[in-house]
């Protein structure tokens, strides 16, 4: 019914998250209607990315709130659906400018990406090098003021439309290296990548969905140009 293999509800019953009655007779579980709304809770919270000890903190406090807490997953939700809403839209009028049926201005190209994108990018960087860059990044982006931010992603989605002019001329040219450097010096808004965070970044551009859309949106071969460009720049750093 939830989707949930056998395996992974057997594992929820070892570490006490979700467990069942047993049936007398047989030994097999079996799943009540409680059972089954704290199953659905469980899922929303990890849809909301809570590691399973948060989630089994949450849903054993003594004050928890099952009706607050569906509440508040339909804010979270609802907000979800905007973003992808906006997304969509971004995707379709993007799909019509390269047919040549809507004229579109470059900044168009970047809607639906917002500071809620930008706390998605920072955990993934927390998962891949430790929070020591991720409490930099909040520390430094949350010191800005909200025209600073907006500033700086402008700043950033020119820097990335500029790459894209200097294609034709490769990787190794010096208008595309001088570029990459913009790149970096760009990125010192958020903290100062080494040359390792560097080419991670530029193998992520590619392989992690949520870059690769992005980078997709503005030029279907601008990511793994960026990612030949960069590892030629970190080689001469």
């Amino acid at each position: 019914m939830a989707g949930v293999s056998p395996r992974t509800l057997h594992y929820y019953d070892e570490i006490g998250l979700l467990r069942p009655q047993r049936n007398p007779d047989n030994g097999y579980r079996v799943y009540n209607h409680s059972d089954l709304l704290r199953l659905q809770q469980i899922l929303f919270l990890r849809e909301l990315g809570l590691s399973l000890e948060e989630i089994h903190g949450v849903i054993d406090r003594p004050d928890f709130d099952l009706l607050q807490s569906l509440k508040t997953h339909r804010k979270a939700l609802q907000a979800q659906k905007a973003r992808l809403e906006r997304l969509i839209q971004t995707v379709e009028h993007t799909i019509q400018h390269l047919k040549g049926n809507l004229e579109m201005e470059e900044k168009n190209l970047f809607e639906g990406f917002s500071e809620e994108k930008q706390k998605e990018y920072e955990k993934q960087v927390e998962q891949k090098y430790g929070d020591q860059y991720l409490n930099v990044s909040r520390q430094r982006w949350g010191s800005y003021s909200d025209e600073k931010k907006k500033q700086v992603i402008a700043e950033g989605n020119q820097v990335y439309l500029d790459l894209v002019k200097t294609m034709p001329l490769g990787p190794e040219s010096e208008a595309a290296q001088a570029g990459i450097a913009r790149w970096h010096q760009h990125m010192r808004y958020f903290y100062d990548p080494s040359k390792e965070i560097m080419l991670g970044l530029a193998d992520g551009y590619n392989d992690d969905p949520a870059f690769r859309e992005f980078f997709d949106r503005i030029h279907p071969d601008l990511a793994p140009f960026m990612r030949e460009a960069i590892k030629v720049y970190v080689k001469n750093l």
